[in-house]
């Protein structure tokens, strides 16, 4: 009987271990959705070295991440911070401009501009939209710059990302600056 009752009291201590650590930190949670860091920070003097000297050591998320079904969101917002990082890597370059300030101004309107076309993507589904997107001029970019994940952009150790195609459809407007 006291055998029996230590058997017992094993398997529903292991149990509980097993469930309790499911819902450690950095983990997918109970639906398997794919982790991905979103939104990205806005580029600001303090991580605009981060952002040019690292880019490579930041996740990128080729259609082989996802799942084939399911995760849209996740997706778009995948497809988002692809976009973006493309788009660094052309305020980076060095064709833009040899001046921190015109790079940092790049950056914030490849930010602003990956993030508005994430929002158009938002809203061409079925879907409620990510909170952001619902709000307009400055408040949008102050909710998208709130609870960041990587505000610093800090590379993932022993991350290379993988090459992908350039992204059209940024041009950067010194004249906005």
């Amino acid at each position: 009987m006291i055998l029996t009752a230590g058997i017992t009291g094993f398997w529903i201590l292991s149990l509980l271990t097993l469930d309790g650590a499911e819902l450690g930190v950095g983990q997918r949670n109970s639906l398997n959705e794919p982790d991905v860091p979103f939104p990205p920070a806005c580029p600001t003097a303090e991580n605009l070295a981060a952002i040019c000297h690292h880019g490579h050591g930041r996740p990128r998320y080729p259609p082989s991440f996802f799942p084939k079904s399911g995760a849209s969101h996740f997706r778009r917002c995948g497809n988002a911070i692809n976009r973006l990082e493309s788009w660094y890597s052309v305020c980076c370059s060095g064709q833009v401009a040899q001046q921190s300030s015109h790079i940092l101004c790049c950056a914030q309107q490849a930010w602003r501009q990956a993030l508005s076309q994430f929002c158009v993507d938002e809203y061409a589904t079925m879907t409620v939209p990510y909170e952001c997107c619902e709000d307009r001029g400055e408040a949008r970019w102050t909710c998208f710059n709130t609870d960041v994940p990587n505000p610093f952009y800090t590379p993932t150790l022993g991350y290379t990302a993988p090459s992908l195609p350039q992204e059209p459809g940024f041009t950067f407007n010194l004249n906005a600056c």
